[in-house]
């Protein structure tokens, strides 16, 4: 009589062979036959199967006093391999198993590295079959090896050890209790894919943890992976990368879960990062709210702040959290592009429509149809191209350079600048109708030096790129007095000047401690830590501010250009409509 499985394709998720045993002599196959099953044999007839596997044909002995003494329930046969049979050095199991009086063999397949204990288990059976004489012996030998296994998996669930290991190839090949508990995932979904499709960690993260598979064994860091639903935190780990013992070529992860201490930080100080954002400061923790604010609402934004500050970083936030975040995030920046330039970068052009117009172009409102488009410096926008910009943002539609034909797009329209937008509309350098068009919602990010709280945060944060960056990968703390010149300094050129500071910082450092001489002699060493120019609240105008900075930075415009927070082309534009003349800005 034949035996019905419900669904039989469930078995096959388990990589199982699974056979009905109607009689000593004849078995047969339920479902499809695993994928492991050894290519060897000449077909799919489970009995050769057992005719060339010596072990299976003892363990069937066994198998089948089990099956005339018991009602129902399932004997082991513990772990076993056969070279000649699978190819491979590969192990099985088999467990005899009887249920309403029906008899099935199931054999299961495990890759060598599944095996995580000593050979002392695969001994024993060896040795049980070759010696009957020393059955009682090996007998306990196989007994205490099972109960090996069980206690150091059973230590590593009590001890909530999330443990993972990882072949040469990539794939995960073990991976402890905990870890399903830790990822809801089943324990047989966390086997045999890469690591990097199986464990929910983002594309960055994965990446973080391959780079630190590359370095030395000693020279490894920590990496925390922080999992979210809904935009907040549920789950934060830190990961420990390390080699296997047995095998450098494989790796281990330990995952450890600080959660818990996270969630308690968070509570006494707040949330110190917010998408790629970094700062805890009151100042930063109304920023965050605001943007998760502004996301959601399909407006234009205006975000507004010294250069280096984060604008960029803040467009991106509120590209992520909000309902486009699957469309295109294109940024264009308007500075120092002239008016055809720009018009055709955001509009596109026909064919001929100007001179080196050699293929109808596609501009970048269309490329971001339906996502984003990101404006940077449009304090810097020609007057003409504003024109054009307030109708797109008006009508919906846009039309290329040397075309009369108007093309529908779909864009939410961010942008930044880092100058008085209503000082430039008073001067006639901007249109105020299309600053009231882009400033339906506002941000403003306030300089470094406003939130010097945050600088250990941002220094910490830096330090870590620097050190992958320059491959000083002992490099890992912070001097006393390099902090405290750090947090005495003004900070022109806001987080990028920070940033760029630890990438100095790391280049010149030959310790395993940043002191305050790596830093650049600006803020190390004897420089004044006061502002070197004057805000633009400031009474002197602008002509005598701009003189003093280049006076300062001893002719050299970049320089000075930086010192006033404008880019160099806005500060070339400035000194032409002041009429500074180039006697002026020399030394």
């Amino acid at each position: 009589m034949g035996v019905e499985i419900p669904y039989p394709e469930i078995l096959n998720i388990f990589e199982a062979f699974i056979v009905h045993v109607e009689s000593a002599a004849r078995f047969r196959t339920i479902g499809i036959l695993p994928r492991w099953f050894p290519p060897s044999l000449s077909s799919a007839d489970p009995q050769e199967f057992v005719q060339r596997s010596f072990f299976l044909q003892c363990f069937l002995h066994a198998a089948e006093e089990f099956w005339q003494t018991h009602d129902q329930g399932a004997l082991h046969s513990g772990l076993w391999s056969e070279p000649a049979l699978m190819g491979d050095e590969s192990h099985l199991e088999a467990t005899a198993l009887i249920q309403e009086r029906q008899r099935f063999l199931i054999v299961q397949h495990y890759l060598p590295e599944m095996v995580t204990l000593q050979p002392v288990l695969q001994k024993a059976r060896e040795d049980h079959l070759a010696h009957g004489k020393e059955r009682d012996v090996q007998q306990h030998q196989l007994a205490e090896s099972e109960q090996i296994r069980d206690e150091v998996t059973a230590v590593l669930d009590h001890l909530q050890l999330a443990v993972v290991m990882i072949n040469e190839a990539g794939a995960m090949t073990y991976a402890s209790p905990t870890v399903s508990h830790l990822f809801s995932l089943k324990p047989h979904m966390l086997v045999g894919g890469l690591w990097t499709e199986i464990l929910p960690w983002t594309a960055e993260q994965c990446r973080q943890v391959e780079e630190q598979r590359t370095l030395p064994d000693g020279r490894r860091a920590s990496v925390a992976v922080s999992l979210k639903k809904n935009h907040k935190p549920w789950l934060d780990l830190e990961v420990e990368v390390h080699d296997d013992p047995r095998d450098p070529r494989r790796t281990i992860l330990f995952l450890k879960d600080r959660t818990e201490v996270e969630n308690l930080r968070r509570q006494l100080i707040g949330p110190a990062h917010f998408e790629k954002l970094i700062g805890k400061s009151p100042a930063m923790q109304t920023i965050y709210q605001k943007i998760q604010d502004i996301a959601p609402v399909d407006v234009p934004v205006l975000i507004q702040g010294e250069t280096g500050t984060g604008k960029e970083l803040v467009a991106q936030a509120l590209h992520r959290l909000s309902d486009r975040k699957d469309r295109p995030f294109v940024a264009i920046n308007c500075a120092g592009l002239t008016d055809s330039l720009l018009g055709s970068q955001l509009f596109g052009h026909k064919r001929g429509a100007f001179t080196g117009a050699v293929n109808d172009h596609e501009g970048f409102f269309e490329a971001a149809e339906g996502g984003i488009l990101f404006l940077d410096e449009i304090g810097d926008m020609p007057l003409t191209i504003q024109t054009t910009l307030l109708r797109v943002l008006q009508e919906g539609e846009i039309i290329r350079l040397g075309e009369s034909r108007p093309r529908k797009v779909d864009v939410r329209v961010l942008a930044a600048t880092h100058q008085h937008l209503e000082e430039l509309v008073e001067k006639g350098a901007f249109r105020s109708d299309l600053l009231y068009r882009i400033r339906v919602a506002r941000l403003h990010l306030p300089p470094l030096r406003e939130r010097r709280e945050d600088i250990p945060l941002l220094s910490e944060a830096f330090l870590g790129q620097a050190r992958v960056i320059t491959r000083k990968y002992d490099v890992r703390e912070i001097a006393p007095d390099a902090m405290q010149a750090l947090l005495r300094y003004h900070w022109p050129g806001n987080v990028r000047e920070l940033k760029s500071t630890f990438d100095y910082a790391l280049i010149h450092c030959h310790g395993t401690y940043i002191q305050s001489s790596d830093l650049p002699p600006e803020i190390g060493g004897s420089a004044p830590s006061v502002p070197l120019v004057s805000s633009r609240s400031s009474s002197r105008n602008e002509r005598e501010e701009i003189l003093s900075a280049l006076e300062q930075a001893r002719g050299k415009r970049a320089q000075a250009a930086k010192l006033l927070g404008m880019s160099r082309s806005t500060l070339y534009r400035r000194l032409g409509e002041l009429g500074i003349s180039p006697e002026e800005c020399s030394p």
